[in-house]
């Protein structure tokens, strides 16, 4: 099969090297309108589930992500002048960059070709049995048939900026500022052993009353230099300017669409569907549509019905994570509610903000209902632990008594 994958992103690159895999002869091509080695973002998040498919998949590739990622085992929220702590599942971060290196890097090993600085337009598409529109949420080649597809765009509230900084952060860092013009608030994680991702975030009112909306790169990156000093401990923020000289603050967009295919033509990645940030899934959600496409590709020959099989597949998968994803926006968009909680109150709320029913319970009593529930299911857990071993114990003590 001659397969053309328009976007070099982490969701084109892997599918090129899971096909490769499946059949050595299908001929690939990626096309990447950029030139190599430059890209967008700083560091992406996943979590072990994922690293552990990527292992079964193509252990080579795996292994090197592996090598090049950085963990954290526990979150710590800064709270105007309080900090608490929290453990949690281990996290795994790497740089953007990087991660595409190793994927295009694993793709050439296997024969896939790469052609950056090639631009694919939605009039002129490659001569191929099946063309891969992974070319991101402002897709080209969805947007020329936006109505078939059935794209909608939702805007969400709150601008954000994504930083990096030099700071290298031990665990994922929460730091929540209040200002006179309300609370301003940012996310940070490391993503190699000399950077740290940023993601700063506030209210609209917060945006225009600090005059970030106003304010010039050098001039913003300073005042949010100052108001998380606490947590940058004399670090810079780096700021990364886009090239069409607009804002670098942005509202989060949520894509989604009505089907995902169109004859020969199917989405992949944020080209299909986005996931607020907020969740930290977007990488690992696009992974698995890769996963999607090529297991359908590799089980049916027929490729309408491939295509319809992957497109259920993922639809399924990603109810959860998108009921998740829109929890989480809207749980900061209503961060008031929350932040006067004890820090250890907040804190636990913030790791159940994708919860649908926290919206409609008072906080604290929701954090009662939580905890209660959480000593009820440790004592579950011991009672599956218990239980075994005192069947055994008591079962060899009337053994001993018969004797």
């Amino acid at each position: 099969m001659k397969v053309a994958c328009v976007g070099g992103g982490p969701a084109g690159l892997y599918l090129s090297i899971l096909l490769k895999r499946q059949d050595p002869s299908h001929d690939i091509t990626v096309h990447e309108r950029n030139p190599e080695g430059s890209t967008y973002g700083w560091g992406v998040t996943y979590w072990r589930a994922l690293l552990d498919e990527l292992h079964a998949r193509d252990p080579e590739s795996a292994r090197a992500v592996d090598e090049s990622s950085v963990r954290w085992n526990q979150g710590v929220a800064h709270i105007r002048d309080t900090h608490t702590c929290r453990p949690g599942d281990q996290g795994h971060g790497i740089g953007r960059h990087r991660l595409l290196e190793i994927l295009a890097d694993r793709a050439r090993s296997l024969g896939v070709h790469l052609e950056f600085e090639h631009e694919i337009t939605a009039e002129d598409l490659p001569d191929a049995d099946l063309v891969v529109a992974a070319d991101g949420v402002h897709s080209a080649l969805r947007t020329r048939h936006a109505a078939h597809f059935g794209s909608e765009l939702t805007e969400g509230r709150n601008p954000y900026v994504w930083l990096g900084t030099t700071r290298v952060f031990d665990s994922f860092t929460f730091a929540f500022v209040e200002t006179e013009h309300g609370w301003i608030w940012c996310y940070g994680y490391p993503f190699s052993s000399e950077r740290s991702t940023c993601v700063v975030e506030c209210a609209p009112e917060t945006w225009t009353g600090l005059g970030l909306d106003r304010a010039n790169d050098a001039d913003g990156l300073a005042h949010l230099e100052k108001l998380f000093a606490h947590i940058l401990d004399g670090h810079p923020l780096i700021g990364r300017s886009p090239a069409d000289g607009s804002s670098p603050w942005l509202t989060f967009r949520t894509l989604t669409n009505r089907t995902w295919h169109r004859d020969n033509l199917v989405l992949l990645g944020d080209a299909a569907h986005t996931t607020h940030y907020s969740i930290g899934a977007g990488t690992t959600l696009a992974l698995e549509d890769a996963f999607a496409l090529a297991d359908a590709l590799g089980e049916d020959t027929d490729l309408p019905r491939a295509l319809a099989s992957y497109e259920r597949r993922r639809r399924s998968a990603l109810l959860s994570p998108q009921s998740a994803a829109r929890h989480s926006a809207q749980w900061y968009e209503n961060l008031t509610r929350y932040i006067d909680l004890p820090p250890e109150q907040m804190f636990a709320l913030l790791g159940q903000r994708h919860s649908p029913l926290l919206p409609y319970v008072p906080p604290q009593l929701y954090y009662r209902l939580d905890q209660a529930a959480g000593r009820l299911e440790a004592l579950r857990r011991l009672k599956r632990w218990l239980g075994p071993r005192i069947a055994r114990t008591t079962h060899a003590r009337a053994l001993t008594a018969r004797k």
